[in-house]
């Protein structure tokens, strides 16, 4: 017998069976559309002196001025040098961060300290930006602050921790650690729930202890996820966060504290350098893809896992 032939697919056939289906689609792809693809033709103000008298269109091209501007600015090696700094640091301690935490809950043995454990590690994660800086302000505050407070009755000074340049990133990142760890460990949990039992059983008959047990039977499962979620982070180094480290911001932690995001806020809305800023916002989201690009590649090379 022949091969079946495969049947053309037909758009409104396609429709009329699945309608519901693509009404449910429709919602998301408009929101993509409007709230993420329409945007982007503002990208045109970089190679153009935007005026709001002339609007986008009537403005006059000025080609790659701006970026020029940009890269002969005495501020593009601050804001690299301080932009990559946090963000590798970030990625860093954050990345591996949710996943020790998922493997130390998968292996409690009780349920019900186990679901404890969960809802306070999930917790921070849906406390506002505003809310967590407030928080961090108001418990490192030189005065009435509960750190210091307590070093005060240990016998030690107190410390402007805010107000030291060398204190700044290590706030910015282990707070964000007890912000979000226990949010994002929660895909690691979902895939440490789905580990073949068979693997275990046989491992355990093969007399491996629990750190073995990590190594060769749950970090394996695990690894499609870590690899996806790797490429995402490295595609991002160069998007810190904007509204957190704003709201830390104070003029004596400025040299360590001024990122790309945060240059482009003020030299737009507050400087009304419209052009300029676009032009500084679209190198940062160009160097995003090109790292985006590159960690997919080298995945696909040296792996079996990628985002396309």
């Amino acid at each position: 017998m022949g091969k079946k032939k495969r049947e053309k697919w037909n758009l409104k056939q396609d429709f009329r069976k699945r309608w519901q289906l693509y009404l449910m689609l429709s919602l998301p792809v408009l929101y993509i559309i409007i709230f993420c693809y329409v945007p982007m033709g503002g990208i045109v103000i970089a190679f153009k002196d935007y005026s709001f008298r002339k609007g986008i269109l009537g403005s006059d091209w000025v080609g790659l001025k701006y970026f020029k501007q940009f890269f002969s600015s005495p501020d593009i090696g601050m804001l690299l040098k301080n932009t990559l700094i946090i963000s590798i640091y970030q990625l860093v301690v954050t990345f591996p961060a949710p996943i020790i935490l998922a493997l130390a809950l998968h292996i409690i043995g009780n349920d019900r300290f186990k679901k404890f454990m969960q809802t306070v590690t999930y917790a921070p994660y849906f406390i506002s930006t505003v809310v967590l800086v407030g928080i961090v302000l108001q418990c490192l505050h030189l005065n009435i602050g509960i750190v210091n407070t307590v070093l005060e009755y240990l016998g030690l000074n107190r410390v402007d921790f805010m107000g030291r340049v060398s204190y700044f990133r290590h706030i910015y990142v282990w707070s964000g650690v007890w912000q979000t760890t226990g949010f994002s460990a929660i895909i690691y949990i979902a895939a440490l729930g789905n580990v073949d039992q068979s693997l275990v059983e046989a491992s355990l008959i093969d007399g491996a202890n629990r750190l073995q047990r990590i190594k060769i039977v749950e970090l394996p499962a695990l690894k499609p996820i870590i690899t996806i979620q790797l490429i995402m982070a490295i595609g991002s180094i160069m998007g810190v966060g904007f509204d957190k480290i704003f709201l830390m911001q104070n003029t004596l932690n400025l040299p360590v504290s001024e990122i790309i995001s945060t240059y482009v806020f003020k030299r737009g809305m507050k400087d009304l350098q419209y052009s300029f800023a676009t032009a500084v916002g679209l190198f940062n989201s160009v160097v995003n893809f090109i790292l985006l690009f590159t960690a997919n590649k080298l995945s696909q090379k040296f792996g079996e896992t990628s985002l396309w």
